[in-house]
Order: C-alpha cells, then sequence, then structure tokens
C-alpha cells in the first residue's frame, strides 16, 4: 500500500523540549495497530546533508495506534531556525513508508 505522507508544520522554542503525540490511521480512518511497528522520526537540513536529531518515540497505545515523538532542550538548543523532519512507520515485513513530513520553525526563545 503506497502511503502520500500528511504534512504537518509547526513551531518550536530554541532550547526547549518539544513532543507531538501521533494515531496513525488508514485510508478508512481506522487506527493502526502498531504492534510489531516501528515507528522513526528525524529532524534534517532541506539538502538532507546534516541530520540535527532523532526524535525519541514512545508508544503510548499501540493497539490505537498513539505515539508520542519528542526531542530534548538539548536537541533543539542547536537547531537552526528552520529544519525538515519525517515520521517513518516500518511494518512488521520490513516495509517502510513515510506517513508524515514537514517543517519545523525555529523561534528564539529568551528566558535562560
Amino acid at each position: 500500500m503506497a502511503v502520500s505522507p500528511g504534512t504537518y508544520n509547526f513551531t518550536l522554542q530554541r532550547r526547549s523540549t518539544h513532543n507531538i503525540t501521533l494515531q496513525f490511521k488508514d485510508s478508512s480512518n481506522a487506527a493502526i495497530n502498531l504492534t510489531g511497528y516501528t515507528v522513526q522520526a528525524q529532524a534534517w537540513d532541506k539538502p538532507r546533508t546534516t541530520k540535527y536529531a532523532d526524535f525519541s518515540v514512545t508508544y503510548t497505545n499501540r493497539l490505537t495506534g498513539t505515539v508520542v515523538i519528542g526531542l530534548t532542550s538539548s536537541q533543539t538548543e542547536t537547531f537552526p531556525d528552520e529544519a525538515y523532519y519525517d515520521v517513518l512507520l516500518t511494518d512488521p515485513s520490513s516495509v517502510k513508508e513515510y506517513y508524515l513530513e514537514g517543517v519545523i520553525v525555529v523561534s528564539e526563545g529568551y528566558t535562560s
């Protein structure tokens, strides 16, 4: 099954922790049971020559397809003003499909 990734652009504050809850659904809007799946997410520059971070992934409910992807304050501290990310699902048969992609706009945090 070919998947066209959804797009979700977001803004985060430099030197802050940032978490996003995701729920994966199929074309019928039914939750994808993530048992046996692996979820990965990374942030890169646009030409994909510099990787800025691997997101942490917490499987909050595999049966309902729910995960939390996250970045730490140490990771976001070194981000440029704009980065690009995607979320990759690998199914139990090792089929890899991108489900989400987007732009991360980094806003300078001033409070230390």
